[in-house]
């Protein structure tokens, strides 16, 4: 399937799981314990309905707005997703491409396999630099000021991973960083030659933010949860949160805040911005769906704290839901990720393209013109379709 043949989420994940490794796939696709909550994110969509008007003025629509204070094509970021070039092998740098080219923010984790400088040289664009606290708090001052120092636009505290969640696909399909050819995942490598052959060709799988000042992958694979916990610091609290608000002096996020009592803390410890998620349902199985938060986040906290919901988003039609219950913008991660494996930076920007095509048609069919026309305009439609029937 040519990437010319691929209009829908479901397109791109079929098409990766063609290509990938099955520990890979899994790695993207999976979730963490029973994956309640990664389908739930997904089924809360099917819980609310839009409303349209009718007889309106749609000549002119413009997906346009403001995410991080920068202007942006559409109402949607990337979200930070770890060790990309297991994907691809034009790993973040085309990623990072695809989004400057449609306009909108691209945020690099922490644990990215393309450095915060390499990023930065791309040229134009709104980035921002996602962080964790790690044990080498001389570490995350040298994040802080590294992004600074390359222009990045905006700073992204992760609060929800103090330790990684339990992941069963990860230990089931043998998956490691970096991967690793054993009697187990042999087949499964053989299997997908494409991959194969990228990974000979170029396999630098190092955590290229990271290896200069530790060296938890050098001595060979481990297990992914075990390299998280071994880095992490569980002693984290929201000074930390308030002392890197401050050291980095710029638009602030705050990612992983799923109750009003924490977005409440994010914004007295400085966030200027919440992205509202459970981490893709990766990390506390049965947390809330960050769409089913957002409204009453919204009215609790009024108009001037930035919300983006992170978690569940699949097509544009998504985003206008989430508008139209009170955020100020969306963000992805598993469909650019799936995009990039089936494609490449040219499936990526297919994926981005489908997604403004149809969130453009979707706020014309509503009698909207600006993003900003949307709010108000979902109600519940009750306790909708069972998470289950929704996923994938």
């Amino acid at each position: 399937m040519k990437n010319a043949q691929l209009w829908s989420y479901g397109d791109f994940r079929s098409k990766a799981h063609s290509r990938l490794p099955r520990p890979l796939f899994h790695y993207i696709d999976g979730g963490a314990g029973a994956e309640w909550s990664l389908a739930n994110n997904v089924a809360a969509f099917s819980r609310y309905q839009l409303l349209p008007r009718a007889m309106v003025d749609v000549s002119a629509v413009e997906a346009g707005t403001t995410l991080l204070g920068r202007a942006v094509g559409m109402p949607l970021l990337l979200s930070p997703t770890g060790m990309t070039r297991l994907f691809h092998h034009h790993r973040e740098l085309g990623v990072a491409r695809a989004a400057a080219l449609a306009g909108i923010p691209y945020c690099l984790s922490t644990m990215a396999t393309t450095s915060i400088e390499a990023v930065a040289e791309v040229g134009p664009g709104v980035r921002m630099f996602q962080i964790y606290v790690l044990r080498d708090r001389g570490l995350t001052r040298e994040f802080v000021q590294r992004a600074r120092e390359s222009g990045y636009d905006a700073l992204c505290l992760t609060v929800d991973t103090p330790v990684a969640g339990v992941r069963e696909r990860d230990r089931r399909y043998g998956m490691t960083m970096p991967p690793r050819l054993t009697a187990r995942t042999l087949l499964d490598f053989v299997l997908r030659p494409h991959w194969l052959a990228n990974w000979i060709r170029d396999g630098d799988f190092r955590l290229a933010n990271i290896t200069h000042r530790v060296d938890a992958l050098g001595a060979g694979s481990m297990g992914l949860i075990d390299y998280v916990n071994s880095q992490f610091d569980r002693s984290v609290t929201w000074k930390d949160a308030e002392w890197m608000a401050t050291e980095w002096g710029g638009h602030f996020v705050v990612k992983g805040v799923s109750t009003l009592e924490d977005c409440r803390s994010a914004v007295d410890a400085g966030a200027t911005s919440l992205m509202v998620s459970n981490h893709g349902g990766r990390q506390l199985d049965g947390a809330p769906a960050p769409l089913d938060v957002v409204a009453s986040v919204r009215s609790a906290l009024g108009g001037a704290i930035e919300l983006i919901v992170d978690g569940g988003v699949r097509r544009g039609g998504d985003i206008a839901r989430a508008l139209a219950l009170g955020a100020n913008g969306c963000s992805i991660g598993r469909p650019y990720l799936f995009a990039l494996a089936a494609g490449g930076e040219a499936g990526v920007s297919r994926l981005l393209r489908l997604m403004r095509e149809e969130f453009e048609t979707t706020m014309a069919l509503m009698g909207a013109t600006r993003p900003q026309d949307l709010g108000g305009r979902a109600i519940p439609v009750g306790h909708g379709a069972e998470p289950s029937a929704c996923w994938p």
